[in-house]
């Protein structure tokens, strides 16, 4: 059963070697992410699975140990899922680099020395059909009798005119819904999410979202939301739930 959930923002910038001068910008999301692992971690699982949005190549698990990089980024940064433990399924990790959204959130983890479980990565494509995502969000609330998952995702890509998706003026009100359901754990209201539109607002975090909602349902959980703020004119959240 899902016991805890923290959401944070995927930008590869929110790394500081990536973000350079500016990497002061995102001091308050860094911190924010902290805290959400800090609930994380304060509700002892058993298992925690790190859901991040990816391309096709990207896509299904990631075992725990499996390696990601920023070198892509300009930066000479490797980071590992799970840092240093062994963990089952050693044997069996992939070939493949972690995709940047898991890549950070590897980082996050060995930032703040997550040691508490054993860690699964998986990493879920934009066109992935709500009731998918619902579904898998079950299954994955099934793995344990206490799992937690650190889900990571954007929101809107189009708040002002400098965004990488230009000025769309449906963007402020689609984040600011986002942001209610996330910081209330309102189940129904992501997996209501709007595919469609959200996709044309170039939302990252749609679908590792309702993979939350599905893990989510019957856990009673409650929300809070930590950081909201659009720098770069890109929708950063994030929130703890417990």
């Amino acid at each position: 059963m899902l016991v805890a959930a923290a959401v944070c923002p995927c930008p590869p910038l929110l790394v500081p070697q990536v973000a350079a001068g500016a990497a002061p910008e995102l001091d308050a999301a860094r911190a924010a992410c902290t805290d959400a692992l800090g609930v994380l971690a304060a509700s002892r699982p058993d298992l925690l699975v790190v859901v991040g949005p990816t391309e096709q190549s990207g896509r299904g698990p990631h075992p725990e140990g499996t390696r990601g990089s920023f070198r892509g980024f300009g930066v000479d940064l490797d980071v590992r899922l799970g840092g240093d433990r062994p963990g089952p399924g050693a044997a069996e990790r992939s070939a493949r680099e972690l995709p940047p959204s898991l890549a950070v959130a590897a980082w996050l983890l060995e930032r703040t020395g997550w040691s508490d479980a054993p860690v699964e990565g998986l990493g879920v494509g934009e066109p992935l059909e709500a009731e998918r995502c619902i579904q898998v969000g079950g299954e994955i609330g099934g793995r344990a009798e206490r799992v937690a998952l650190l889900v990571m995702g954007d929101a809107s890509a189009c708040r002002t005119l400098k965004a990488p998706g230009y000025l769309d003026e449906r963007a402020a009100g689609f984040d600011a819904e986002i942001a209610r359901a996330l910081g209330a754990a309102d189940v129904t209201a992501l997996e209501a999410l709007d595919a469609e539109l959200a996709q044309e607002l170039k939302v990252s975090g749609r679908a590792p979202w309702q993979v939350l909602a599905g893990a989510a349902e019957g856990a009673g959980l409650g929300g809070a939301l930590l950081y909201d703020d659009a720098p770069y004119g890109v929708g950063y959240l994030v929130a703890a739930w417990s």
